[in-house]
């Protein structure tokens, strides 16, 4: 089962009647990630009158939100209910507000506060996740070229491609596709494949923050494809990409 998260910190702001409003957003994996995020984003902005925030995290299926001062369901709900129609999990929202000596009232606050977890949210860079399976397996050149030419099918991220006395191949593949391709490959092969799959728990990175990349991370190292083609390997963020987004 798929889902959709963010991938890293984004920032926006905007001024409503002299208050300066920001929304900070990024992803998190546990409650002590979000209260870190939380904390930081308040040493931050220690002059701001208000800090509310918002988490949603997958495991456990986890939501948390305070108010931070503001009056009750005016800062917090508002930015959870943002962040839970934006479809996003395992992602913190922080709105600091810096005070402007003009009261909102209500029904103000609450725009305001859905309009700065919004605008951050779109600032994210968002991205699929899917649990994927890696197969691995030796074949000859002649059988080399029938895999080769079935493997695209699937949208496969290769591992390994090893040419010597065989072809040594190891792969991953979205789980929901792992059991149509071994069935294809062993009619293709008659059966002299000697598949080894495994099923990972861990996630994979599989969709475009924007639509002409793709982004694959697996086991923290990040691969970059670019209309099909490789770009490049690092376990942080890609130089290739840092002056293009």
């Amino acid at each position: 089962m798929g889902y959709t998260t963010i991938y890293e910190e984004a920032q926006a702001s905007f001024t409503e009647k002299k208050s300066e409003f920001i929304g900070h957003i990024a992803p998190v994996s546990t409650a002590d990630e979000a209260v870190a995020f939380i904390n930081r984003i308040k040493a931050e902005n220690r002059k701001a009158r208000h800090n509310v925030y918002a988490y949603v995290l997958r495991e456990g299926n986890v939501s948390r939100y305070s108010d931070d001062g503001e009056p009750q369901g005016t800062g917090g709900v508002p930015v959870l209910d943002v962040i839970n129609k934006s479809g996003l999990t395992d992602v913190c929202v922080v709105v600091t507000r810096y005070f402007g000596g003009i009261l909102l009232g209500a029904s103000g606050l609450t725009r305001a506060y859905s309009q700065g977890c919004s605008m951050a949210v779109n600032a994210a860079r968002k991205m699929k996740m899917c649990e994927c399976s890696r197969i691995s397996f030796s074949c000859d050149y002649t059988l080399y070229g029938k895999v080769s030419y079935a493997l695209p099918e699937y949208g496969v991220i290769m591992e390994k491609e090893d040419f010597a006395d065989s072809v040594n191949l190891a792969f991953l593949v979205k789980s929901e596709f792992s059991d149509k391709l071994k069935k294809q490959l062993t009619d293709i092969s008659c059966g002299k494949l000697e598949l080894s799959a495994k099923t990972f728990s861990l996630y994979v990175k599989i969709k475009a923050f924007l639509n002409y990349y793709s982004i694959y991370y697996i086991e923290l190292v990040c691969f970059i494809y670019c209309k099909g083609e490789f770009l490049c390997c690092r376990e942080n963020k890609p130089n290739c990409l840092k002056n293009n987004f």
